[in-house]
C-alpha cells in the first residue's frame, strides 16, 4: 500500500515538473517574441534632421482682385525632423522661422517685409516662430497624404496636403503644397471676411505654401 502510493506520489511531482517547465517556456517564448517584436519596430524606425541649408518654404500671397499683383518670396526653417519607417514617412515636427521672412526680389528695397513681421500679418516680435507637427499619413493614388498641426501666433489649426517623397542613401527629400486661409490663424488684415468698402484694396486671405524638404540620418 505504501509503495503503491509512493509510486503515485512520484508521477504526480515528475507531471507537475513537465507540465510547469512546459507553462514558463511558453510564457518566455511569448515574452521574447514580443521583445523583438518591439526591438525591430525601434530598428526600422529612423529619424532623419531636417537640413535647414537646403529646405526652404516657398510663399506666395496676392491682392484679391488683381491676380497679377503677386508677391512671392521665402522663409526658413530653424531645425527639425522626420521618422521614417521602411522607406516611409511616419512622422515629424518643424520649427519655422518667422524672423527670416523675405522676398524673392532680395534686390528691391521696397518690399514690404516689414509689415508682414508686425501686427497686422504675423507679429513676429511676440511670435518668433511657428510650428507644424504631422499627426497622421495616409497614401492616395501614389501620392503621400499628409495631416498635421500648424501653429502660427500661437493658434493651432489642423491641414491637409499633399507631397511627394523619396528616400535615398541616407536622404529624404519631400515636396508639398499647402494653401491656408490665413484669417484662421488670425490674421485679418485687409480680408474681405471682416472689413467693408476695401474695393480694389481687399488682400486675398488665401497664402500659398510650397515646401522644399531635405533631411539626413
Amino acid at each position: 500500500m505504501n509503495n503503491k502510493l509512493s509510486i503515485t506520489n512520484l508521477i504526480l511531482f515528475i507531471a507537475s515538473l513537465f507540465f510547469g517547465c512546459d507553462g514558463s517556456v511558453k510564457e518566455e517564448n511569448k515574452n521574447n517574441a514580443a521583445a523583438s517584436a518591439v526591438s525591430l519596430r525601434h530598428v526600422t524606425r529612423e529619424k532623419y534632421s531636417i537640413d535647414t541649408t537646403e529646405s526652404v518654404i516657398t510663399w506666395k500671397g496676392s491682392m484679391l482682385f488683381d491676380i497679377d499683383e503677386e508677391h512671392v518670396g521665402y522663409i526658413h526653417l530653424s531645425k527639425g525632423e522626420l521618422m521614417i519607417e521602411n522607406g516611409q514617412l511616419m512622422g515629424g515636427t518643424a520649427e519655422i522661422d518667422m524672423n527670416s521672412i523675405e522676398y524673392k526680389d532680395k534686390a528691391s528695397k521696397n518690399t514690404p517685409v516689414k509689415h508682414l513681421k508686425s501686427p497686422d500679418y504675423f507679429d513676429v516680435e511676440k511670435f518668433p516662430v511657428s510650428t507644424i507637427a504631422i499627426t497622421n499619413i495616409e497614401s492616395l493614388r501614389g501620392h503621400t497624404i499628409v495631416k498635421g498641426d500648424l501653429t502660427i501666433k500661437g493658434v493651432t489649426q489642423p491641414v491637409t496636403f499633399p507631397a511627394r517623397m523619396e528616400v535615398q542613401d541616407g536622404i529624404v527629400k519631400a515636396n508639398g503644397r499647402l494653401i491656408i486661409d490665413r484669417t484662421q490663424w488670425g490674421i485679418r488684415y485687409r480680408s474681405g471676411k471682416f472689413y467693408d468698402n476695401l474695393a480694389d484694396q481687399a488682400v486675398s486671405d488665401n497664402i500659398e505654401l510650397y515646401m522644399k524638404i531635405v533631411a539626413r540620418k
